[in-house]
């Protein structure tokens, strides 16, 4: 047994083998461009991810010794800080899709807590001027004075500065390092007006506020305190990184099981990245996870469903649903819980109008422009990235076979592409460099896999009718998420649905595995805490490997 109980040393050795491989990937970076530093930062971040490595493996191998799963719950919050904070630090601010538009969102609901003023006449979001610096880190721009605030002057030739992440190169770790130390060549050089309000270029994210509150508090903070950028940026994430993990590990105590599934899908690649950024995919996923959880535990686990828990789902969905309107679907989750819960028919129509009703409510207020002008291009659409005219609603009626073919087309041409970003492919700014290794998305699918199998003595629940109803719901939500960008995104005469990203399917994709369990696979051991140490061992190699292709990225 005290052999057996040093297997998570194995996992550690592995880590720094090929921590030391990639070693010579950073040197070799470090040598082409004089920063030598390059290679103390990645020791760094070596011995951490070695400690850290080390810590999940003793908790993970100490709970196979217990009966029972409780103990996820307590290694959860450890081990998603731990891999956040990698993740966080290697792929750094406004890396992450469409991180400086989230970043931007952030920053304007920070200035309505702080009571300062948020935007300037003509609707852009006002930010502190020595901030500017993260969107125009090689300071390209010529500023003046207009209307009160310091704003762009127009360059001829210069459409937009370069952001601090975008792309994602071994300048951007020299532009980080070089504000650490508070080097001048990456400070506002405006000394007497670095703390005036100035408009940034970059248009807000039009959702509801919400969703951005725990980057707020960090941006908030920081600015409180006076501190420069950089910190507000990491504060900022790291707000968002914090709430997530939180959220989910709410989820996870509510599961009546699944658990083991919920915190495989939590520490993938995607979605640790996502969730230590400024990112709003952080906030829906989360409360995905915990409407999920919630509904699960009323169906399987709780006794007569009170009035406080229809509260809760109907506010849990109405902080989902203005994000984006193809996860409401999921209120579909609610009818997993048994009539004879709520007491009668009577109480469980009032219950499912009270979601529903809340639901309608909020998606009317939050995105009434949004619906309006996908009904009123009924006849035309213009999509502005291709600068080409696009399908309208009134196509699907028009042309249904031409729109048929075209959704039959995207899943079998882009499932793959589907598969890979889900997992781990295209991170930071949909970099196709900047990716999981194939065999590594591999072995995190076949770990996903393996944790949602029977185990031994293990209940079967989601079976039959609910079983069905769980897979119409997510194949509902993958159409909805297909059918938005038809409408949004895609071009006449495009042979796939353009802007659809494995991402999407990440909030759907726990309750879908716990769905498959059944009578046919049936595993003889319960390995599920070795499994997800795997999970952890790879996500460490995979962000010491991303440090070493940025290094190399001259």
């Amino acid at each position: 047994m005290k052999g057996k109980s040093k297997g998570w040393l194995a996992g550690v050795a592995v880590v720094a083998i090929l921590g030391g491989w990639h070693l010579g990937d950073v040197r070799m970076g470090a040598a082409a461009c004089g920063d030598t530093w390059l290679t103390g930062s990645y020791l760094l971040l070596l011995a951490a991810a070695l400690a850290g490595t080390g810590l999940c493996g003793r908790l993970f191998w100490g709970g196979t010794q217990k009966a029972g799963g409780w103990e996820l719950t307590k290694i959860y919050p450890l081990a998603g800080i731990f891999l956040g904070l990698l993740y966080l630090m290697v792929l750094p601010p406004l890396s992450a899709p469409d991180e400086i538009s989230h970043y931007i969102s952030a920053y304007q609901l920070s200035s309505h807590l702080l009571g300062q003023p948020s935007n300037s006449e003509d609707g852009h979001v006002l930010v502190r001027a020595r901030d500017w610096i993260l969107e125009d880190i090689h300071g390209d721009y010529v500023y003046g004075e207009e209307d009160g605030h310091l704003r762009k002057r127009e360059q001829e030739g210069l459409c937009e500065g370069v952001v601090l992440g975008r792309p994602l190169t071994e300048e951007t770790y020299r532009v980080i390092h070089g504000m650490a130390r508070g080097s001048q060549d990456y400070q506002y050089q405006g000394e007497e007006n670095k703390n005036r309000l100035a408009v940034s270029p970059y248009p807000p994210v039009k959702t509801t506020p919400a969703a951005y509150l725990p980057q707020a508090l960090g941006i908030s903070l920081a600015r409180l305190f006076c501190m420069d950028s950089l910190w507000l940026a990491y504060l900022g994430r790291l707000c968002n990184l914090l709430f997530f993990v939180a959220v989910t590990w709410l989820a996870m105590r509510r599961l009546p099981f699944g658990r083991e599934v919920l915190f495989g899908v939590a520490v993938l690649p995607m979605t640790l990245h996502l969730s230590a950024s400024f990112s709003y995919d952080a906030w829906i996923l989360a409360w995905i996870f915990y409407f999920t959880a919630l509904c699960l535990h009323l169906a399987f686990a709780a006794g007569q469903v009170q009035a406080r828990d229809v509260a809760v789902l109907a506010f849990v969905m109405a902080l989902v649903g203005p994000c984006k309107m193809i996860y409401t679907v999921f209120m579909g989750l609610c009818l997993l819980i048994p009539v004879k819960k709520f007491g009668n028919w009577r109480r469980w129509g009032m219950s499912a109008c009270c979601v529903l009703g809340t639901c309608i409510l909020v998606l009317v207020l939050v995105n009434r422009q949004t619906v309006t002008t996908y009904v009123a291009s009924g006849t035309e659409n213009y999509i502005g990235w291709a600068e080409e005219a696009g399908y309208t609603l009134g196509t699907l009626r028009t042309q249904p076979w031409q729109c048929l073919r075209l959704f039959v087309n995207t899943i079998i041409w882009q499932s793959q592409q589907y598969h890979l970003t889900m997992v781990g492919a295209y991170l930071g700014n949909l970099d196709p460099v900047l990716d999981v290794p194939y065999l590594l998305v591999m072995l995190f699918t076949a770990c996903l896999l393996l944790l949602c199998f029977r185990k031994p003595g293990e209940q079967l629940l989601l079976s039959g009718i609910r079983r069905y109803w769980i897979w119409f719901l997510c194949l509902s939500c993958a159409g909805a998420a297909l059918l938005s960008m038809f409408l949004a995104w895609t071009p006449i005469g495009a042979k796939v649905i353009s802007g659809v990203q494995g991402r999407y399917f990440l909030p759907f994709l726990p309750v879908l595995l716990m769905s498959l369990k059944n009578d046919v696979l049936v595993l003889t051991k319960e390995r599920n805490h070795r499994i997800l140490y795997l999970m952890c061992c790879a996500n460490v190699y995979a962000v010491l490997r991303l440090y070493g292709i940025v290094s190399m990225r001259i």
